[in-house]
């Protein structure tokens, strides 16, 4: 008796196993993606030649918006 159960119990864990199996997520970007990333982008290389231009307030608010606000957005917005 307890080979049988034991193999039931074996046999009851592998189809939880099967039943719980992680589903792969696709990532997908589409266009609005790829737009908000190359703003993003844009504005990254925009605050660099400001800086090196020696502004110290246009600068920063650039390199933020690229780095801080439009390349996550872009990645997170679906």
């Amino acid at each position: 008796m307890g080979k049988k159960k034991r193999k039931k119990k074996i046999a009851e864990a592998k189809k939880q196993i099967k039943k719980t199996t992680v589903t792969e997520e696709i990532v997908s970007f589409n266009k609005k993606n790829y737009s908000l990333f190359a703003a993003g982008i844009i504005s990254i290389i925009l605050g660099f030649l400001s800086l090196s231009k020696g502004s110290i307030t246009l600068a920063p608010i650039l390199l933020v918006l690229g780095y801080v606000i439009l390349i996550p957005i872009s990645i997170i917005i679906k």
